[in-house]
């Protein structure tokens, strides 16, 4: 018995002390190139679908229609697509250089089958060790939801939405967007 107690007094004690030497001595990888720690991203998904689980609002105040979607469009170019890309485009310079690296949102699947309201608190809160940063302070609620309905339906985008995140269409809302009535 009396090993037991050294064995798991050695244990409390010295599991935290190497691990402190591990970090304080700069072992641990900390550079976008490095290779990632033990179970970084296990604990890491895990503790952020739990506080997501608690947290994602399903239900906003407007629909995603054509014009809702090119709002988004245009708040999507603006603030993500440095690192998350354009379809039909290459990964910018920006997102090569990152670790983790930036899921590209219009090649594959990206988003899709990511409910609206699993996109909605990625934007607005972020991803604590990405470079994901949340935007609840720089963009409006309804330009959150926006962005969140163009990534769930980034494969089925009517013309006026691809063509504007093509670049191929000036930067004007559709007549749609111009009637319905704007939410801050």
């Amino acid at each position: 018995m009396k090993g037991f107690i050294v064995g798991l007094i050695a244990g409390v004690i010295l599991v935290p002390a190497c691990l402190y030497l591990y970090f304080a001595t700069g072992h641990a990888p900390v550079a976008t190139s490095a290779p990632p720690m033990p179970f970084e991203k296990t604990l890491a998904r895990m503790a952020l679908h739990a506080r997501m689980k608690k947290e994602i609002k399903e239900n906003p105040s407007f629909n995603a229609d054509e014009g809702a979607l090119f709002s988004g469009a245009m708040v999507y170019k603006d603030n993500c697509a440095v690192c998350h890309g354009l379809p039909g485009q290459k990964k910018t310079n920006i997102a090569a250089g990152m670790y983790p690296p930036p899921p590209q949102l219009f090649m594959g699947k990206g988003v899709t089958d990511d409910t609206p309201g699993e996109t909605y608190w990625k934007v607005a809160n972020g991803i604590r060790l990405t470079g994901m940063p949340g935007f609840k302070s720089t963009l409006s609620d309804d330009q959150m939801w926006q962005v969140s309905f163009l990534l769930a339906k980034a494969h089925e985008l009517p013309a006026s939405v691809q063509q504007s995140l093509a670049g191929t269409v000036p930067a004007a809302e559709p007549a749609a967007a111009a009637s319905a009535p704007k939410k801050n």
